[in-house]
This record gives structure tokens, C-alpha cells and sequence, in this order.
């Protein structure tokens, strides 16, 4: 029995989603992606909602392992669902909190981004690469949160942040071991309960900026640019190459 993508548990208002290919750094494919977007809309009774992945990092970006075999059409459509979900995400009518180790990278960088809440391991390294292939994905979500100065600065470099620069700049509310993340969600989640459920939906819907149609419009006016799959390739190679001169004596 194939083990699903994304392990998904409800417990006294808490649910759980656990990305679930830790073999390939828990890559963001159309499957995961589906199954947070389901699981975010479908809810019922929940207070709280923690997203994290299984293994050593949290989330290693898109998943590009086929990308060779698609057409610029279905690679436009799977960065429209990610997209969607990442909304879902930050527009759930409850917290969400992140709980990062290890690469944080592309979408998964922006998965983690979206959340209310943004725990990074010490060791985490986030980064932001999809501008190199020309998709606009959570930019203004990144700029929103971080400031322009800040984001561009992450954006046009397409340099690693730390997990230290991360909580300086604003994009990690909390730098906390994993051996902590239980107590640190424990405390969470008796806040939330303190405000009724009403309370806080209404209260994130006066204090999140709804973008969702310019958001969606972006990733169609990059993505849908003819060439979209060439210029993934592109990448694919120059990171291959960049990591094979860094491996020269």
C-alpha cells in the first residue's frame, strides 16, 4: 500500500498536515499540494492548523523530477494550483504555523511564508529561486510580510537566508530546536482557544490583505509566457553545473 503524501490528523482542534516524501525532500508535487488545498477548505472544528515536513527538510520547492516530459500548459497549471493552495493557506479562517527544518526552498519557501506562524529549525536555510525561471509565486506575499527593501534584496540575489536572518527580517516569527516544537505548539494552541472561533476568523479577515486575484493574474502573466518549460531546464542545468564546479578541487 502506497504511503499517502500527506499525512493528515485532527486532534482536539489541532490538525496536522505532514508532507510525506521524504526521499525527495518532500518536493511540492501536484498530489501535495491537492491534499493541503483539500484538507485547508474541507476543515471543520479546527482551531489550529500545523503544517511540517517528515524527514530532513521541510520542503525542497516544486517538484521538477518530470518536468522534461511536460508541456508548458500543465507546468502552468501546476504552479495555478500551488498558487491556490498557498491562498488557502494564508487565508485559512485559523492560524497556521510552519514548522521548518533543514532547506526551505521555492514553494516550500513560500509555503512557509504563507503561514501565520513561522518556526525555523536553527539549521534551516530558506531561499527563493523561481524569479531565475521567471515566475512570479508569492511575491507579494513575500514583500507583504518582509518589506520591499528586504525581499528584493532575497529575490534579485537569490541567496540563502539563515534561519537567524530569517527571524531579523520577519519571514521566521521563532528559531526554536525540534526538541522544542511540542512545548512551542502546546503553548500555541491554548492561545488560540482563548478567542473564540468567530473572533479570530473575523479578526485575520481585517488584517490579511486579500490579493488572490492579482496573485493568480501574476503567476499567469509569468508562467504563461511562452518557453516556460525550456527556461526551467535552463535552470535544472545551470544549478547542475553550479554544483559540480563547487565540487572541483
Amino acid at each position: 500500500m502506497t504511503a499517502p503524501v500527506v499525512t493528515t490528523t485532527l486532534d482536539d482542534g489541532v490538525l496536522t498536515l505532514t508532507l510525506n516524501r521524504p526521499k525527495a525532500s518532500n518536493a511540492l508535487s501536484l498530489d501535495i499540494a491537492e491534499a493541503i488545498y483539500s484538507a485547508i477548505n474541507s476543515a471543520s472544528s479546527v482551531r489550529l492548523a500545523v503544517i511540517k515536513g517528515e524527514g530532513k527538510n521541510f520542503c525542497a520547492g516544486f517538484d521538477l523530477s518530470d518536468v522534461g516530459a511536460l508541456s508548458d500548459a500543465d507546468l502552468l497549471w501546476r504552479f495555478l494550483r500551488i498558487e491556490t493552495m498557498l491562498q488557502a493557506v494564508h487565508h485559512a479562517p485559523f492560524p497556521t504555523i510552519a514548522l521548518a527544518q533543514g532547506h526551505i526552498i521555492g514553494a516550500g519557501a513560500d509555503l512557509f511564508a504563507a503561514c501565520t506562524y513561522r518556526l525555523a529549525a536553527p539549521e534551516a536555510k530558506l531561499r527563493f529561486p523561481g524569479w531565475n525561471f521567471e515566475l512570479a509565486l508569492g511575491t507579494r506575499r513575500l514583500e507583504r510580510l518582509i518589506g520591499k527593501d528586504a525581499a528584493l534584496d532575497i529575490l534579485l540575489n537569490g541567496r540563502i537566508v539563515l534561519a537567524q536572518e530569517a527571524k531579523a527580517v520577519g519571514l521566521a516569527t521563532q528559531i526554536a530546536d525540534q526538541t522544542e516544537w511540542p512545548d512551542n505548539l502546546d503553548a500555541l494552541a491554548a492561545r488560540t482557544v482563548q478567542m473564540s472561533a468567530f473572533s479570530t476568523q473575523q479578526m485575520r479577515n481585517l488584517t490579511t490583505v486579500d490579493t488572490r486575484a492579482q496573485d493568480i493574474a501574476s503567476v499567469v502573466a509569468t508562467a504563461g509566457r511562452p518557453g516556460l518549460r525550456g527556461r526551467i531546464l535552463d535552470y535544472q542545468r545551470a544549478v547542475k553545473k553550479a554544483r559540480e564546479k563547487r565540487r572541483q578541487p
